[in-house]
């Protein structure tokens, strides 16, 4: 019997238990934080989908095209969540995501907004701090 897959958001649980039920249309993130890893899930598993129903509507590209030079998602770092709870409306959540892209490393620092409307988390934009 293999192990559960570990989700590559970084959290200790599975993928199925973590982002793969958000990402598989059967759940909604309760909280900022755990709608940012999955949308960074989404990222490593090149679901375009899944972004676009994720992004508000007030700030959404029309598409979103992840068809470029191939990148590798290295890890994820959550730094600070401010907000974003089961209670909130709006959330803070600030990262750190490394990735490579033709065999060169990078890292993304974030500092990512998101809104609750009707229920369910949005994100809705972000400022790059490096």
């Amino acid at each position: 019997m293999n192990p559960p897959e570990p989700c590559p958001c970084g959290a200790s649980a599975s993928y199925t238990a973590c982002c793969g039920r958000y990402l598989d249309g059967s759940q909604y993130p309760a909280t900022a934080e755990a709608l940012m890893r999955s949308r960074y899930v989404a990222y490593v598993q090149g679901r375009a989908d899944y972004l676009l129903q994720t992004w508000h509507p007030a700030t959404r590209p029309v598409t979103l095209d992840l068809d470029g030079e191939p990148v590798r998602w290295l890890g994820l770092q959550v730094r600070r969540v401010e907000g974003g709870g089961f209670g909130d409306t709006a959330g803070i959540v600030e990262f750190v995501a490394r990735y490579k892209v033709g065999g060169r490393a990078h890292r993304l620092q974030e500092v990512s907004q998101f809104v609750r409307e009707e229920g369910r988390w949005f994100y809705r934009e972000a400022e790059r701090t490096r």
